[in-house]
């Protein structure tokens, strides 16, 4: 029996080509396919400009660092991301400020945000887990009222939307991963997006240890090598081809999710509004016996992967609150086998063996 793992994804004959392409042209390092590249991912979001990087998690560093994020400063993130929204902070000597998750999703409650401010908050830094959407126009509010730039972290959310448009792009800055276990994906590679020139002009300088040349450098700023490649480049103008087929895939692997367990009690799905534009790259659930359900799964050769630990959980991290949402998805949040590449008849064998452990375990079937 075929193993199947929480994630596929595939590359083809046109990365390949693309790739070759550059290399016989001798774009290698940083260049014109980079900034083919950017400009291309700038017109499918409709923002001004993107800066492409090594990878999600700089691109978080270098919008912090383009905002003058320093020692002693706060910057409020929520409680449920991966840890590099909080380490990015905490590299330039600034303090992750842990914010509760909704009840229903792993997204970040508005309502907790302002007792969170203080004269040290600096950056407001939401995540759109998964590619849904956080609650922009309210976060904006609180931007607008407390005079706090905000960026969206939107490393899990590449070409998502919300009512207003494209997640990303509704802020100072945005920023993506373009990691392999993402929709879309360079191997490694992460971009910032903004509208506003002064950020646009200062990312550039970020990247590339604060100097607009290498050739007659001129240090105007702490930077650092954060470069992007014309190879990794050549991989995303190829995936950017494809990406509405992608997106089709990955909401098409959700539904079927969705109704093949929907009368499931053993495991429920978290839901995502792919209605109005939210992309799902991954199929979260909350199961009643998550250890007991993954050894069955395991038994099946199929491996799913439980949720990430909470930020909070990190020792070196301060936390003065309980997080009673957070925990729950702690507790018993698993990833289905998931990815734009993963085949509908996996789909249906991971629905299969779902039912059998109800059937075992719940008798309902």
């Amino acid at each position: 029996m075929k193993r199947i793992e929480y994630w596929k994804i595939n590359f083809g004959e046109e990365e390949i080509k693309k790739i070759r392409e550059s290399i016989l042209n001798r774009n290698i390092s940083q260049g014109k396919v980079t900034e083919e590249f950017e400009r291309r991912v700038s017109n499918y979001l409709d923002v001004k400009y993107c800066v492409a990087t090594t990878n999600g998690s700089i691109a978080i560093l270098m919008s912090l660092m383009a905002l003058d994020i320093k020692t002693e400063d706060e910057v409020i993130i929520p409680n449920r991301t991966w840890i590099a929204t909080a380490h990015a902070p905490m590299l330039l000597g600034a303090k992750p400020v842990l914010v509760d998750v909704l009840p229903d999703k792993p997204i970040i409650d508005i309502s907790k945000i302002r007792k969170k401010i203080t004269k040290k908050t600096k950056a407001i830094m939401p995540v759109h887990l998964n590619g849904r959407s956080a609650d922009m126009t309210a976060i904006n509010e609180i931007s607008e009222e407390y005079n706090l730039p905000v960026i969206e972290e939107s490393c899990q959310a590449f070409l998502s939307k919300n009512a207003n448009g494209y997640l990303g792009a509704q802020s100072d800055m945005g920023c993506f991963s373009f990691a392999i276990s993402k929709l879309f994906s360079t191997g490694q590679g992460g971009m910032v997006i903004t509208n506003n020139k002064g950020l646009y002009e200062k990312l550039k300088l970020i990247r590339t240890h604060g100097t607009a040349s290498i050739i007659f450098p001129k240090y105007k700023l702490l930077g650092f090598n954060f470069k992007f490649t014309d190879i990794l480049a050549s991989i995303g103008i190829v995936q950017l081809q494809k990406a509405k087929e992608k997106i089709e895939h990955a909401k098409k692997i959700y539904l079927r999710y969705s109704e093949g367990i929907k009368n499931l009690s053993s495991i429920k799905i978290i839901p995502s509004n792919v209605s109005l534009g939210e992309i799902p790259i991954y199929i979260e659930t909350l199961a009643e016996d998550r250890a007991k359900l993954i050894n069955f799964l395991n038994s099946k050769d199929i491996y799913p992967r439980p949720f990430l630990p909470n930020i909070n959980s990190a020792p070196y991290i301060e936390k003065t609150d309980d997080f009673p949402n957070s925990d729950i998805f702690a507790k018993k949040g698993i990833f289905l086998p998931s990815g734009p590449d993963l085949p509908i008849e996996d789909v249906e064998r991971v629905i299969e063996a779902l039912k059998e452990f109800e059937n075992i375990n719940f008798n309902k079937y």
